[in-house]
């Protein structure tokens, strides 16, 4: 798979199938994650595949609580679902929010069905300079198998019960940085139609500094360049 495709075409899958994920294609997934830069090489990630289905079944109890309490704070006001970007249109963001309920409806609604769950764990990691990197090379190697996925933290909400089920030695300073359900989507890839362009959201030189160049759409698929990279206005 071409690398930008890869980089146009990943995004979050919540509908997925119950099909298993076969081991190999698990261990390409997570062989790509591990080359994923991270700061002195130090590698202080660990990963914890879950497809016990009774173990599945507990975390869909748990995720669905997780999920009522961020909701709860989103209807108080609160929370890190609440703001829109500085010069996004708050309508758009609210229409934006609505879809993504509605497909963490499915997911939540649907967990037991997931045949993956992959927690992440970290230790001292700046704020996830190291373990980020690697979660985004397993969504995109995810990809390249034609297996779709969802980062969540809510499930942070019961951290302790989380590394009670999965026999976290917390004492050596393990935390979870994210889980990933991950399985074949039942939806269609396709680019993100929904992102500010480029220009909006760069600079060159100084915050307020034009970027020097517009583009109103996508790069990728392949497009005549003239058309889709413009001088900037005025």
């Amino acid at each position: 798979m071409d690398i930008y495709e890869a980089l146009y075409t990943t995004r979050m899958m919540r509908r997925l199938r119950p099909d298993p994920i076969p081991l190999d294609t698990q261990a390409r997934i997570l062989d790509a994650a591990v080359r994923a830069p991270n700061g002195g090489n130090t590698q202080r990630w660990h990963f914890v595949a879950v497809d016990d289905r009774e173990l599945i079944r507990a975390f869909a109890q748990l995720f669905r609580q997780a999920r009522a309490i961020e909701y709860e704070k989103f209807s108080a006001g609160a929370g890190p679902m609440v703001a829109t970007a500085p010069g996004a249109d708050a309508g758009a963001h609210a229409e934006t929010m609505r879809r993504m309920q509605g497909s963490g409806n499915y997911l939540a609604d649907h967990f037991e069905e997931i045949p993956l769950l992959l927690f992440v764990f970290a230790i001292d990691d700046l704020g996830g300079a190291n373990i980020y990197p690697a979660i985004w090379s397993a969504l995109l190697a995810a990809r390249a198998e034609g297996v779709g996925g969802v980062m969540t933290m809510v499930l942070r909400n019961f951290a302790d019960r989380v590394n009670e089920m999965l026999g976290v030695p917390v004492d050596e300073g393990w935390k979870m940085s994210a889980m990933l359900a991950l399985g074949y989507p039942r939806g269609k890839w396709g680019v993100a139609a929904n992102r500010r362009p480029v220009h909006e959201v760069s600079s060159r030189n100084r915050w307020d500094g034009p970027f020097g160049v517009e583009v109103p759409q996508p790069l990728w698929p392949p497009r005549d360049a003239a058309a889709t990279v413009l001088p900037a206005a005025g």
